[in-house]
């Protein structure tokens, strides 16, 4: 595959990333390659870890490498979370928190924690990444001296530091709004550790030192892949499963007083599995148009929300959300591609992340290769699709937005 690497990085222009809609023309993008985090996962412990089978980490690691050569194909620079991650960690401060985020005291009790942190304090920046990433097990411990009842009584294959397998979604943990980002605030335990690798690399990696912030209440859950950039100044965030009301709204009034937005509309999604996000039933594919699941295309309402002239926030609604969209964006209508061609084969492309698009630009999209029809609808309404195998990819429940965290873009003209 092609991608850069952290000396190529650091010679790149430094030019402020910003990021105003969601199909911009894609500059700079940062993925994942899954690891051995995935290995981690067995049919005991897939359910807990949010994976709905065993993905084949081999093959997985090939869909990646395809899906990264077709952005590098378009143009678009593919910066890797492992490869930032390391040259964060050469910093200090970023060592400190990322051990600090992988010893559970709590868990491990002090002896046990203390020798951990001083093993992982030790480790050169590739092998503590390694962990922070991969997790460790009992029997990976180091060997330490005295009688511990903590590991006398765990399995040796028992998790003391837990992998992070939803690393491969870098989509929930950050969001760029112009030319800020926000660290989100994930909604399960087992993605807990997420945001701190994220935050440490916009904090301490020389690339991101002047990146501005957005979103400062991180105590109520918010995910990135609940935040869509409908267009310049306009943000639709999705309620249901993994995004609360309370994150909707302070992710809200934030952007709306430092000016990043002027509308945001809050929109109720089903608190179920098959619709975690918003971009499972709704994604942008062009200016004007979206693909969408046709069983929420007309009972999808917002409330919109906006700054009230005084300090504060007016909430409106619910009203329709294809209207209040459109209102928004100051156009006639959203165009509205719908999934699949009849009711069940729409479920089930749905559930294959057929509405999971990532747009590289107006009109031009990345998708599974897997949602034949939709991809068919897409190509019909003038949309250009670029096909990607996810056979394993897609075991985690998420598509090409999902993983993927758009940097940079070049405005719409």
């Amino acid at each position: 595959m092609t991608a850069h690497t952290i000396a190529e990085t650091e010679a790149l222009p430094d030019a402020a990333p910003r990021v105003d809609s969601e199909v911009g023309p894609l500059r700079t993008v940062l993925l994942h390659r899954p690891g051995n985090e995935l290995k981690r996962l067995t049919p005991r412990n897939n359910d807990q870890l949010l994976f709905d089978g065993v993905p084949w980490v081999g093959r997985a690691q090939e869909e990646h490498d395809a899906f990264a050569a077709t952005l590098t194909s378009r143009g678009v620079e593919v910066l890797l979370l492992s490869d930032v991650l390391v040259q964060a960690l050469e910093d200090n401060r970023a060592r400190i928190a990322g051990v600090h985020s992988a010893v559970n005291e709590r868990r491990l009790g002090i002896d046990l924690a203390d020798a951990l942190r001083s093993h992982l304090t030790s480790l050169p920046a590739p092998q503590l990444a390694q962990v922070l990433m991969t997790g460790m097990t009992f029997e990976e411990l180091p060997a330490a001296e005295g009688a511990s009842l903590v590991r006398r009584m765990h399995l040796p294959i028992d998790f003391a530091v837990d992998p992070l397998p939803n690393l491969l979604f870098t989509r929930d943990s950050s969001v760029w709004v112009g030319d800020r980002v926000a660290i989100t605030s994930l909604a399960l335990p087992a993605r807990d550790r997420e945001t701190t690798l994220t935050d440490l690399i916009y904090a301490y990696h020389p690339r991101f030192r002047r990146t501005g912030r957005a979103y400062g209440a991180h105590s109520a859950p918010l995910e990135g892949g609940d935040v869509l950039l409908l267009a310049p100044g306009v943000i639709a965030i999705g309620v249901g499963e993994r995004t609360t009301p309370a994150g909707a709204e302070s992710f809200a009034r934030s952007a709306l007083a430092d000016g990043l937005a002027h509308t945001v509309l809050a929109v109720p999604i089903a608190q179920e599995r098959a619709t975690m996000h918003l971009d499972t039933v709704c994604t942008m594919v062009d200016r004007d148009a979206v693909v969408m699941y046709p069983a929420i295309r007309h009972n999808l309402t917002a409330y919109p929300l906006r700054a009230d002239g005084e300090g504060g926030v007016r909430v409106d609604g619910p009203v329709p959300f294809l209207e209040a969209a459109a209102e928004a964006m100051g156009i006639e209508r959203l165009r509205v591609i719908d999934t699949g061609l009849d009711v069940v084969t729409a479920e089930r492309e749905q559930w294959d992340d057929g509405n999971n698009t990532l747009a590289v630009g107006p009109g031009l999209v990345v998708a599974y290769e897997r949602n034949v029809e939709t991809n068919a609808r897409l190509e019909d309404a003038g949309v250009e699709v670029l096909r990607i195998a996810g056979s394993e990819l897609g075991s985690g429940r998420g598509g090409p937005r999902c993983m993927s965290c758009p940097i940079d873009r070049a405005p719409l003209v």
